[in-house]
């Protein structure tokens, strides 16, 4: 695999900062792609179950019978050094969504009233998570136990078929309550509308193709959405100390998620960015998921030249990541002044790899620049939250006076009345 597989872009080149520019990215669908999906999420809703099952033939090559899109409760036994894994990880990411787990508070403001925020889980949501190329066990781990630690009681999950067997343990480990095998733009459908299989849900979670994203854009309204996560993204700031066979091992890491993928070297350091290229052309050929590559490698590697690391952040800042890897001298300092990313990976041994499986976040992260807004997935987006607000009479009589004039600044007599007539003898009368 050659250097002409990827795009070099340097800082001395006449259109640097035009092609640069360009990586300042605002997602949006291709007018067709939201034609597509639209007539999907009709067919959906006016044929329900057998509009999945269509689509499971047409896309998924599956023939599923009439009453078999959610799979039973069955054994599924993976070796010990997988179920092993699946324990580690599922235990760091329930550790760490504990942490931040919403809890009811209240205190009186300063006439007096009590203020205050409660919080309930949903009652049931629907997670996506991706099939493919490859069984996202990872996905699963990463989605479910935070529906599970928040509350919610019905977890619904749809993933394209064949469903893998390891998927189907590492679902029901994370306490899935409903699997069901449909994937794409019509699961979406589904869980958003519902049909005679499965229950229409409250909040859809999850990442996906580019059809699964326009679906969940295209649902908001009927459900709430967590976000719009898509195709896999890295960038990495790196200098002199930085090992370049790590960069590019984490490099192909991303973009053997396949089409769509974006990965980007940002670098002061020429010597590194050249050390860089070698090693991807020997690392990728080794790999197995080559034709993935070729493509990622091919539509969305860039290895950037810049001045100075200062630069450096500017351009992943206008790129804002999904993941960004800071291999550079002073890194914590460097990564308090980073806003726009979805999660930030520092020093030479933090893999993104290990917040893919293992860390404890969730690896559900922002991509196509819309880190710029949203943040990952937290275990708080599984509950509403209500606001309380109780006001003594004493405490109410206090801001009388301000709400009336507030009021009348906006011409609403009724809301200054529903105040003056609990204190107006007359009024009370």
């Amino acid at each position: 695999m050659s250097s002409k597989s990827w795009r070099v872009l340097r800082y001395t080149q006449p259109q640097f900062a035009k092609q640069i520019a360009l990586l300042n990215r605002h997602a949006e669908p291709a007018a067709s792609l939201s034609v597509t999906v639209g007539e999907i999420i009709a067919s959906v809703r006016r044929e329900g179950d057998a509009a999945l099952i269509k689509y499971a033939k047409k896309w998924d090559g599956v023939e599923i019978p009439r009453g078999g899109l959610m799979l039973p409760v069955r054994k599924c036994s993976p070796p010990d050094t997988v179920v092993k894994a699946i324990d580690y990880a599922l235990k760091n990411v329930i550790a760490f969504s504990k942490l931040r787990k919403p809890r009811n508070w209240s205190r009186k403001n300063r006439e007096g009233a009590l203020v205050g925020e409660k919080f309930d889980p949903l009652e049931r949501v629907g997670i996506y998570v991706p099939g493919g190329t490859a069984p996202l066990a990872s996905t699963a781990l990463m989605t479910v136990p935070l529906a599970k630690e928040a509350g919610v009681r019905e977890i619904a999950v749809v993933t394209p078929p064949p469903v893998n067997e390891t998927l189907i343990y590492t679902l029901r480990k994370a306490g899935a309550t409903e699997i069901y095998q449909v994937g794409g733009a019509q699961a979406i459908a589904a869980l958003a509308y519902g049909t005679n299989t499965i229950s229409r849900v409250q909040k859809i979670f999850g990442p996906g193709n580019a059809w699964v994203v326009e679906a969940k854009r295209q649902v908001v309204g009927a459900v709430a959405i967590d976000q719009l996560p898509g195709p896999s993204e890295i960038a990495v700031i790196a200098d002199d100390s930085a090992r370049a066979d790590f960069i590019a091992s984490d490099l192909l890491a991303q973009a053997e998620h396949g089409h769509g993928s974006q990965v980007i070297l940002v670098t002061p350091s020429a010597k590194l960015l050249a050390e860089v290229e070698a090693e991807l052309a020997r690392q990728a050929p080794l790999l197995l998921r080559g034709k993935h590559l070729a493509d990622s490698l091919e539509h969305g590697c860039t290895l950037i030249l810049v001045e100075d690391v200062g630069e450096a952040i500017g351009i992943v800042e206008d790129f804002a990541p999904e993941h960004l890897s800071l291999i550079i001298k002073d890194a914590r300092q460097w990564a308090s002044h980073i806003r726009n990313a979805g999660a930030i990976f520092i020093g030479n041994f933090s893999p993104v790899v290990a917040g893919d499986f293992i860390a404890g976040p969730s690896h559900v992260l922002p991509t196509g620049g819309a880190a710029k807004a949203f943040s990952g997935l937290t275990i708080d987006q599984f509950f509403r939250r209500t606001s309380i607000v109780e006001y003594p009479e004493r405490a109410l009589h206090r801001v009388r006076p301000y709400i009336e004039t507030l009021c009348g600044l906006e011409q609403l007599d009724a809301h200054a009345r529903s105040v003056s007539i609990r204190f107006d003898s007359e009024e009370k009368k």
